[in-house]
């Protein structure tokens, strides 16, 4: 079975929620993606950043990093590093905090990375695309030069026209695929 196949298997059966959601955009939802009880198993961290890289490489993106918003980046954009590390396009993982560090060096962009770095910003699942607008003004504040965006899920819902206006979008999967319309 292909990568994206088995991605889109492992989005349905383990992590699509059927029931009453109220979804970060502030919509109500009858149907909910958990993507971390699919990018945090062994199996769907590896098929996910396979799938990522793929995207990448198809498309011929350049890029030094990979990063995106605190929670549901953070298995990702690991797994896409780990799995990048010796091929032709090595990526460092950093991610964007919700708030600032409370401490410290009091900062909201974590990871081995500098400002002027081309890098993808990743989002788990888009709804409208608001905390993926976040995440890209973050790097952007930070100094990173964003190059292009993905998500794991696109549910179809406005996030696309919304990101794909100011930077190239690239859902690994749509809503549409999953529930086979």
């Amino acid at each position: 079975m292909a990568h994206r196949e088995r991605l889109k298997e492992l989005l349905k059966t383990k992590s699509l929620k059927i029931g009453d959601f109220l979804l970060a955009s502030g919509r109500r939802s009858k149907y909910y993606f958990d993507s971390k009880l699919t990018t945090l198993t062994s199996e769907g961290a590896r098929v996910t950043a396979t799938c990522f890289l793929e995207v990448i490489a198809r498309e011929g993106i350049r890029a030094e990093a990979i990063g995106g918003m605190t929670l549901g980046a953070d298995p990702i954009v690991a797994a896409v590093a780990a799995l990048s590390h010796g091929g032709p396009t090595p990526l460092d993982a950093f991610i964007v905090r919700k708030e600032p560090k409370g401490h410290g060096t009091m900062q909201w962009i974590e990871g081995p990375v500098k400002p002027g770095q081309r890098v993808i910003i990743v989002d788990d699942v888009v709804t409208t695309g608001g905390s993926t607008l976040k995440a890209i003004e973050k790097a952007q504040e930070f100094g990173l030069e964003v190059v292009a965006v993905m998500a794991l899920l696109d549910r179809e819902e406005g996030g696309t026209e919304a990101l794909a206006a100011r930077f190239p979008f690239f859902p690994v999967t749509r809503r549409t695929e999953i529930f086979g319309e």
